[in-house]
């Protein structure tokens, strides 16, 4: 019997040899849609590492809510779990 690796860590080699090995060598008419590959693997995988977690937090946050107030604050804590996958760095803006 083999061993397989986790698809997230499939996913992250995808990501390496897109940005690492094969940009370089594309032309760069073709770079662009290199890099886009790239963060649709690292996308994919951090939803395969943080969606089922965020969904049962978000789950418990939205049953527990009683108020306007509280609904508010849930609704941050679900997009800011969402954009932590599709947007790192995003999750932790606080706006003015």
């Amino acid at each position: 019997m083999q061993n397989q690796p986790p698809a997230a860590e499939l996913l992250e080699s995808l990501a390496e040899l897109l940005e690492s090995t094969l940009l370089p060598a594309l032309p760069p008419a073709l770079q662009h849609r290199a890099r886009v590959g790239a963060n649709l693997a690292r996308i994919v995988r951090r939803e395969i590492d943080l969606a089922p977690a965020a969904t049962r937090h978000e789950h418990e946050l939205l049953g527990a809510v009683d108020d306007e107030r509280a609904l508010w604050q849930a609704l941050v804590e679900v997009v800011r779990a969402d954009l932590a996958i599709a947007k790192p760095g995003y999750d932790s803006w606080e706006g003015q």
